[in-house]
């Protein structure tokens, strides 16, 4: 399947927001994007304690700092955070578990990944590289964009 080309402006200047009159939308776009950097880190960690549970049943911090590349003390920091939030609980000697809404968040986020990869599969992106791409992108896409992709791949497929 041959990729998809979508219409380019007719200058970059074009596309870019203008004068003072575009501020507030300028602001909204990118109160969005600061939004989405803040729960990204959530989604990660609720997604990757998912992972572990169903692999072994629990998540360990160890595991959790081995597998982002972190200090096990910034795990434990957000593993607070987490708790904090409703989203995990620990137990004495066993690992971190995900409550019914940590499991809702991981499996929201683990659907939009799937979703983008699968889109950017779709366009013809390398596996690997549509899989490292989505990772980024998932927490970042909006809604709308998202069904976009959807009704594309429904579309497109063979």
């Amino acid at each position: 399947m041959p990729p998809v080309r979508a219409p380019m402006p007719r200058s970059f200047a074009e596309s870019r927001p203008g004068p003072p009159a575009d501020a507030e939308r300028h602001a909204k776009a990118f109160q969005k994007a600061r939004d989405a950097r803040r729960t990204e880190l959530i989604e990660d960690y609720v997604e990757l304690i998912a992972d572990f549970m169903e692999l072994h049943g629990e998540a360990r911090q160890v595991d959790i700092a081995q597998r982002l590349g972190v200090a096990q003390p910034t795990v434990a920091k957000m593993l607070k955070r987490l708790a904090e939030e409703g989203l995990i609980t620990r137990r004495p000697y066993r690992g971190v578990f995900l409550t019914e809404a940590g499991q809702r968040i991981a499996e929201e986020s683990r659907r939009r990944h799937e979703i983008v990869e699968g889109f950017l599969r779709a366009l013809g992106v390398s596996e690997d590289v549509a899989k490292n791409d989505a990772e980024g992108m998932e927490h970042h896409v909006s809604d709308e964009t998202l069904q976009a992709f959807e009704r594309y791949l429904r579309a497109h497929r063979e």
